[in-house]
Order: C-alpha cells, then structure tokens, then sequence
C-alpha cells in the first residue's frame, strides 16, 4: 500500500497524544490510532503530579530528562493555551513527600542522597524538613506527620485538560485522530508500514509504538522489545472543598476545583481493574492520618487502572535495527513528560535521530550477556 501518512502513532493516550501532536507541529502528516471509550487506558487514571524528585535512581539521565521536562511545562502551558483556550490549571509550588514515621523520613533522606550522588548528575534541589517546618507551609497536617522532602521543582496540572488540551491541539495543526482503530497486526513493507485496525488498513512512511502495556504485543512484530508490565493503581477523590492544600503531596493532592484525591497504591501481578477495598482503607486512613480534616468528607467516586511500568522505572525510547523507521515510546511519567514527548522526542523521531541523541533510554539497556 502506498503511505496515506508520513507517520502513524499507536496509541491515543497521553503518551502517544503529545508525540502526535509534536510531529504534526513539524508538518508531517500524521494519523493518531486509538481504541475507543473501553480502552484500559492509564491516562485516564493518573495523579496529575509533574513530579522530579523522585526521578533518576540508577538512571541520572532521567532525573535531568525529568527536571527539563518541568522546566518546559510554563511555555508549554501556554501554548496549548493559545492553540486551544483550555488551560491546563497547571502550577508549580514544588512538592512534599509526607512521612509518618522517622523509618520513613530516614529512607526519604536516603534515597534523595542517593540520587545525587550519582556521577555527572545535575543536583537535584530538595530539603529533608521536620514536621514543624512542614507545618509553617502545609498548617491542615495531622501530628502523625514526623516530616517530609520537600522539592520546589515539583508542579501539578489538571490531566484530564492536558488531555482534551493535546487531543485539540493536535486537530487544530493537521493531525488526523483516528478512533476505534485498534491495531490488531503491524508490518513493514518496501514503503513503510501498514497496521491493520478494526477499521481496515492504514499504511505510513513510519510508526511510532505509544500503545501502553499494549506496546508488549505490538513490538516484536517490528523487531523492537517492549520491556513493559502493568502495575496496579487505586485512586480515591472527595466531594469538592474549600482550598487548603496549597502543595501537592506524592500521596495526596486537592484539584483545581476543589476536590481532594488519595492514592497511594501499588500492586504488582494483579491484573484486574476492580477496586479492592482492603486498599483503599489504607489509603484512607495514611491520608486521612497526613490532613485529619479529611475524616469528615465524602467520598464522591474511586477507581482503578494499570500504570505501564518498563523494566527498571524509566522511560524506552528507540528505533528498530530491523526495520528503520518504526519507533517505541513507553514510560509511566505521561503528565510530567508531556512537553519533552511534544517536543524533544517527536522532533528526534521526525529526524530519525532517537537512537542517536537518546541511547540511554534505548531498549538495548535489557539485553544481559551471562558471564561464567
């Protein structure tokens, strides 16, 4: 088949959406491939947080890939803005890691010294507070709260705006958003690629792999590995409150319209998209031990998703040696990478210069040759 599309991205979350969006900005012709409403998509399930403090362990590369990320998110801000008139709600009054014990505050301590002890990595700003100096800034936490890390590069957005705000945005400069076209098969042939979807063929010059967990059946079928797993994760949100979590916390954070949400779960090998209630009771009662005012308040709704989780916690990022021209994009940090997929990345993609710029994030890292 003849290319109908310079490029096609699988893929129609916020992941995919932003590389999209980056690529149809440099003027390729580019189709977004979805699945529909039912999609077990982590988009729609996530926290909301741009988040650096807890990025780069073992990977440095990530921590200042992360730290970039946040420092384009005022620009980037502002563009979709201009482009679409949603504004993401998007603020950046650095972040805390709340500590209900002195074990707690003690491997915070750790795990932040860690980082930046890292060779070549750039010093990640953060203080290790007690729970009186939390207090000055955050007065609604509970005595529970022995201290925290606190990271003034740290921001939170409104997700479900960065959503629809990338999804308009990519209509309004050319892209073609494509739904129910669940891509069933990939190939490479002389030309480029073709996918075939619920809705038929679609061929492109080349394609981009942004399908979440999903990525792991999609890419061998072009020659790449997508080190992915789901990871479960549960999320409580309040009815609506007066302002009084000026900071958002790793755990717990209040929206922009005033509700609060609460979640903390990670369950590895559990499959289902089911709440559990044993899980959420422990994330009611950390939240609720953190900000005491929170006892009082209803709950309005909860749910559950399946983060996309690569083999070491950082984002894979490659071309395939097979066949050139197809691509994989996976990571779990949607929200805080939203700018670096828009621009850096889509931008190396339309060059075909990820494997070149980005070799830290390629998938060659996983291969592991046995020493006897």
């Amino acid at each position: 088949m003849r290319p109908e599309y310079d490029i096609a991205v699988i893929g129609g979350g916020l992941v995919g959406t932003a590389i999209a969006y980056g690529l149809a900005k440099t003027g390729q012709r580019v189709a977004l491939l979805d699945e529909d409403d039912r999609a077990r998509r982590a988009s729609v399930a996530n926290f909301s947080l741009i988040w650096v403090q807890t990025k780069g362990l073992g990977m440095p590369e990530y921590s200042d890939w992360s730290r970039g990320a946040a420092d384009l998110w005022p620009a980037f801000c502002d563009e979709i803005a201009a482009l679409t008139d949603i504004d993401l709600a998007f603020t950046r009054p650095g972040g805390f890691h709340l500590c209900l014990s002195d074990a707690e505050l003690e491997a915070r301590a750790s795990h932040l010294a860690r980082i930046n002890a890292q060779p070549a990595i750039t010093q990640l700003p953060y203080e290790i507070l007690g729970h009186n100096a939390v207090r000055e800034m955050m007065p609604d936490i509970g005595p529970d709260v022995v201290g925290a890390s606190y990271c003034p590069l740290d921001g939170q957005c409104n997700s479900m705006r960065l959503f629809w705000g990338l999804h308009t945005g990519f209509g309004r400069v050319g892209g073609h958003y494509l739904s129910n076209h669940r891509v069933s098969t990939l190939a490479a042939r002389d030309s480029g690629f073709v996918a075939s979807t619920d809705a038929g063929p679609i061929a492109a010059g080349k394609v981009v792999i942004a399908a979440g967990n999903d990525s792991q059946r999609l890419a061998p079928m072009v020659g790449l590995n997508a080190q992915v797993r789901p990871q479960r994760g549960q999320v409580l949100v309040t009815e609506r409150m007066k302002p009084f979590l000026h900071y958002p916390t790793i755990t717990v954070r209040q929206a922009d319209e005033g509700s609060v949400m609460l979640g903390d779960s990670i369950e590895e090998g559990n499959p289902s998209l089911m709440v559990g209630t044993d899980v959420l009771a422990k994330m009611a009662d950390r939240a609720m031990r953190m900000f005491p005012g929170l006892g009082n308040v209803n709950i309005v709704r909860t749910w559950s998703a399946q983060r996309v989780m690569t083999k070491d916690g950082c984002p894979v990022y490659d071309e395939s040696r097979e066949h050139r021209g197809a691509f994989i994009a996976n990571c779990h940090s949607g929200v805080t990478l939203a700018p670096r997929h828009a621009q850096t990345l889509a931008s190396l993609i339309a060059a075909s210069r990820v494997s070149t710029e980005l070799p830290v994030f390629g998938t060659g890292r996983f291969d592991v040759s046995t020493v006897h």
